[in-house]
């Protein structure tokens, strides 16, 4: 079903540690918001629409979600990779370095862990498509975010702009499936009755 290419989306090449950024950033990778419940939401959603054009949408923007939180646990990596206890513990990271050492786990900024709470799937195509919209335009709103907490790190602002990017085209791409499901809901259902003669409901 899927092709793995065993390069990022976007190159990443962060030259320093900043475990700071880290905590901060991880919340992209398992937090309300992030790419972890993005790709499950897509891709469980995409199961109730009517037509094979939304279905396609939902599974290729869930399938690339993938790829953004391999991304950002990239980033999150390489921001702590090498870092000491002692620094770790001076920048706030204590509590999760006991938990998870330097491991990339799915949590939110506050410490949260991820949770299948996250993930809205209704069963109704428009009720879903609408949560999408808004999901991607939380995103882009949390990766604005991080970009302004990422001042001085050009190396960190890079990748986060591309992914504050494709959310902007994931909305769009979620306006057309919703004008697409709406038209495909609104159409006439057509029967034929038992003399042969064609009437609608």
């Amino acid at each position: 079903m899927w092709t793995y290419n065993k390069t990022l989306e976007y190159p990443i090449n962060i030259k320093c540690p900043n475990p700071k950024l880290a905590k901060f950033i991880i919340s992209q990778y398992g937090g309300p918001d992030g790419e972890l419940a993005a790709s499950l939401r897509y891709l469980s959603q995409r199961f109730g629409m009517p037509d094979q054009k939304a279905k396609a949408i939902l599974n290729d923007i869930g399938t690339e979600e993938l790829a953004h939180l391999e991304m950002v646990g990239t980033i999150v990596h390489q921001l702590t990779e090498g870092v000491d206890a002692e620094t770790i513990k001076k920048e706030g990271l204590g509590d999760y370095y006991t938990d998870h050492g330097l491991g990339v786990y799915p949590q939110s900024a506050a410490g949260n862990p991820f949770t299948a709470a996250y993930i809205a799937v209704k069963g109704d195509p428009i009720a879903d498509l609408q949560e999408d919209l808004a999901a991607e335009q939380k995103a882009r709103a949390t990766y604005e975010k991080l970009i302004d907490l990422c001042k001085d790190e050009p190396d960190v602002i890079d990748p986060l702009r591309f992914l504050r990017e494709r959310e902007v085209v994931h909305f769009q791409r979620f306006g057309e499936a919703l004008r697409g499901v709406q038209e495909k809901l609104a159409e006439k259902k057509f029967y034929m009755n038992d003399n042969n003669c064609m009437f609608n409901r």
